[in-house]
């Protein structure tokens, strides 16, 4: 097979992968595709849910005929050779006699090893696109290395940056149509989480997950409040330490991933906006841009919270997506590489 051919299949596993988005955490999303000893392709299978078949399983046994045999897997995530939740991959693709696999990332958990046993066997190996897969797998990466949820900032703001007039009036600042992708991109994580301040400003249900997170350092907010009726932490003084006479905000994530929270939508004001930046907690900002200018600094913006004398010291991110939703813009940023 060619370069343009290798790079052709693994985009193709990254598609097949990207189907079991909020459904494997805290597994990777893998994709799989085999080509037979001609080239010719005969499965495709993907990482469906956690606890199910791996996607090199998936795909190996739709084949009744052992089409496999010399052929070729290209596969996202290196192999996995240990036991979890189902067997190793890398006894079935030896099993299968396949002579080549294409990887597109080593994987991060120190348990796998499965290069070195595919070697082993005899097995080809190549890599092709290694820093789409690691982009593509970046919450797996973060969660199994830091032990940290992965944290996504959401904010919708004028194009002077504010989210709110100095009263705090704020709806809507983007369009129906922001909100409601808004509602839909909240399902693709674990958590939403927010300030007390939010809470009591707004009355939020934000039903889309299956937790919410509301820090509430005194335990201010109403009990009655609309989030409270779905399955809620809260963190206050009383579960959580303090930093600088505030809840410690990595301490709350560390507290979220032993709950089994893998990621985090976060929606809340320029204060803890500004901390969690201030801090490193932010992985990447979704900023939903509404083609208004508020024109007045006293007016509440983005982020808040650090003191500021040089344009060197601002945070330096990267933009991976510009989404026009007429009338809005949504800009995706990641804050750290991977």
């Amino acid at each position: 097979m060619s370069y343009k051919d290798d790079i052709k299949y693994m985009r193709m596993c990254f598609s097949l992968a990207k189907k079991g988005a909020g459904n494997v955490a805290p597994n990777p999303m893998v994709g799989c595709v085999i080509l037979d000893k001609f080239g010719k392709l005969v499965s495709k299978g993907y990482h469906k849910k956690y606890g199910q078949n791996h996607a090199e399983r998936d795909a190996l046994l739709k084949l009744k005929n052992n089409e496999a045999q010399g052929g070729t897997l290209y596969v996202n995530l290196e192999p996995c050779s240990h036991y979890g939740k189902t067997p190793p991959c890398v006894d079935l693709i030896i099993e299968r006699k396949l002579k080549r696999v294409v990887i597109g990332m080593k994987d991060v958990n120190p348990k796998v090893d499965g290069i070195s046993k595919l070697k082993s066997a005899g097995i080809e190996i190549d890599y092709v696109l290694e820093e789409e897969s690691r982009f593509l797998n970046r919450m797996f990466i973060k969660t199994m290395t830091q032990k940290l949820p992965y944290v996504v900032l959401k904010t919708a703001a004028t194009m002077d940056g504010k989210i709110a007039a100095k009263t705090g009036s704020s709806k809507w600042i983007t369009s129906e149509k922001s909100r409601e992708l808004v509602y839909k991109m909240r399902r693709e994580f674990d958590c939403i989480l927010t300030s007390s301040n939010t809470v009591i400003a707004d009355n939020p249900s934000m039903s889309q997950t299956k937790w919410r997170c509301v820090l509430d350092k005194d335990l201010r907010t109403d009990k009655n409040s609309k989030i409270y009726s779905y399955n809620t932490y809260v963190a206050s003084r009383q579960n959580t330490p303090l930093k600088n006479g505030k809840l410690d905000l990595e301490a709350v994530l560390r507290e979220l991933y032993k709950l089994g929270i893998y990621s985090v939508w976060v929606e809340c004001g320029g204060v803890l906006a500004g901390s969690l930046l201030k801090s490193g907690l932010i992985d990447e900002v979704y900023q939903f841009i509404a083609p208004k200018i508020l024109n007045d600094n006293a007016g509440i913006s983005c982020f808040n919270g650090n003191n500021v004398n040089d344009i060197k010291e601002a945070k330096n991110l990267k933009i991976y997506e510009v989404k026009y939703l007429n009338p809005d813009i949504l800009i995706k940023a990641c804050i750290n590489s991977f």
